[in-house]
């Protein structure tokens, strides 16, 4: 019996737990029951994981003048690539030219520059550290040199139809190549974009056509002098030449001396045999004015005898007019050319 009552016990247990698992039971008006289905939860939501931005650098962040604020280290450097991939451009005279910078010798450290730039705080201008090589610069500028230096072209006298004919003057043109390595140097270390006019020296010509003094010229077949202020006629003056046995000599001559009221000193030709020295004053030969030329003993002077003018009838100067000789002693210089053509 004892037995029999705890099975009893246990079997009602049962029966509840039973009841309770199954859910609550409800009569309908059928009287029957049904039963309730418990309620399902819904599974926790999935978890995403997102991989972290890459690093940028700080807004308003430049290298070397290149805008690089919140790009990423590789494209920052990309840029300064690029940029630093662009010639220098070099004005010589009216030429230009656009040498990459190492042809100039330049060396650029951007990766430095890069990491320098990820810790440089919004706004800060990050430069670029750049070497040049000394020696590949020398050799580029003087490379420059041989191709642009000119020496000054003086302006030359020629006679053509018994006229002056100048040539045109130009100036020359030399690099200075200290100043412009330097300048150079200037330009790549501070990453300058601007056009670099090279330092040059221009060389003026001793001799232009603009400012070519006086030039003589005397036909020997007229008995004339003609002066020219450069190429441009200046005045006429009526002479006396060499007679035939005594000529005045042809050719390209200068004025090599000039004297004012000279002695005059018999040459050694026969026609002066047993003269003596006749110093200044009135009846000199040479009258108050002498001009000698680089043919030797003979010159340009005024003469007493100013009856022999128009003819060839001196023994092989050219004898002026006294007040002639005089005005033109005044007007030219040692060096003034002097042509004698014969017509």
């Amino acid at each position: 019996m004892r037995l029999s009552g705890l099975a009893l016990l246990l079997l009602a247990g049962f029966a509840c737990i039973c009841a309770v698992a199954a859910g609550p039971v409800r009569a309908d008006d059928g009287g029957t029951t049904t039963t309730t289905a418990p309620t399902e939860t819904a599974p926790p939501p999935a978890v995403t994981t997102t991989a972290p931005a890459p690093p940028v650098l700080a807004p308003g962040v430049s290298i070397q003048g290149v805008a690089v604020g919140g790009l990423s280290p590789d494209d920052a450097y990309a840029s300064l690539q690029s940029s630093f991939a662009q010639p220098l451009h070099l004005v010589v005279g009216r030429t230009r030219l656009a040498p990459t910078r190492e042809q100039l010798g330049a060396v650029s450290y951007l990766q430095g520059a890069v990491a320098r730039a990820k810790s440089a705080a919004s706004g800060a201008a990050v430069p670029v550290r750049v070497a040049v090589k000394g020696a590949t610069l020398r050799a580029y500028v003087a490379r420059l040199a041989r191709r642009y230096d000119r020496a000054a072209v003086d302006a030359k006298l020629r006679l053509r139809a018994g006229k002056p004919s100048i040539t045109s003057d130009r100036p020359g043109l030399r690099i200075e190549q200290g100043a412009a390595r330097a300048a150079i140097v200037r330009a790549l270390t501070h990453g300058s974009t601007a056009p670099l006019q090279i330092p040059v020296r221009i060389l003026e010509p001793r001799v232009t056509r603009a400012r070519f003094g006086p030039v003589i010229v005397i036909r020997r077949g007229d008995n004339r002098l003609r002066l020219y202020r450069g190429m441009k006629p200046w005045r006429t003056f009526t002479v006396a030449t060499g007679q035939s046995s005594y000529p005045t000599p042809l050719g390209a001559f200068h004025i090599v001396v000039k004297y004012r009221n000279p002695w005059w000193y018999p040459p050694a030709s026969p026609w002066a045999a047993g003269e003596k020295p006749v110093p200044p004053g009135p009846g000199n030969p040479l009258g108050t004015r002498w001009m000698g030329i680089s043919s030797p003993g003979v010159g340009i002077h005024g003469t007493p005898d100013a009856a022999s003018l128009g003819y060839s009838a001196s023994h092989g100067c050219i004898r002026m007019a006294i007040p002639d000789a005089e005005w033109l002693f005044d007007h030219v210089d040692v060096g003034t050319p002097v042509y004698i053509v014969e017509a």
